[in-house]
């Protein structure tokens, strides 16, 4: 009996509510990888894994919402390159942080992860080379960029 009522309690947590998706089109589109326009740079923030997978956890770009994730998703846009930018997430107790040079004309990689916490799990990030981080995104979706707080 117990194992069922917890069973059902996880499907009910993680299914509760998901967060705003791009159409399959734009996503594939983002997945083309292509070279930003001029004087921008291209900024990938993602998270694969199934650690977490009920946890949304906001992400910011220089204090602006990119979106609130979850797990298998990712974020696209387009940011003004040669500049250096503070990318954030929430996380069990502060925020935590990293900084990236965005350099016009180049694709730039966050991954966020989740890792374990006291009361819930925490996220953290970091920069992923071009290879792998294009291998996990191409099986990801796309998230609509500004949904934080969801």
């Amino acid at each position: 009996m117990f194992k069922k009522l917890f069973f059902v309690s996880i499907l009910a947590i993680s299914g509760c509510s998901t967060i705003p998706m791009a159409s399959t089109g734009e996503s594939m589109k983002a997945k083309e990888f292509a070279q930003p326009s001029t004087g921008k740079a291209g900024l990938y923030v993602y998270r694969d894994g199934i650690l977490g997978a009920a946890l949304k956890k906001d992400i910011h770009i220089n204090g602006e919402c990119i979106g609130a994730s979850q797990a298998n998703v990712f974020f696209y846009k387009e940011i003004e390159g040669d500049k250096d930018y503070e990318i954030s997430t929430e996380s069990e107790f502060s925020p935590n942080k990293i900084n990236l040079r965005a350099i016009a004309g180049n694709n730039h990689f966050v991954r966020q992860y989740i890792k374990v916490g006291v009361f819930v799990g925490g996220a953290n990030l970091e920069i992923v080379e071009a290879g792998p981080a294009m291998q996990a995104i191409s099986k990801l979706n796309m998230g609509v960029n500004g949904s934080c707080g969801m």
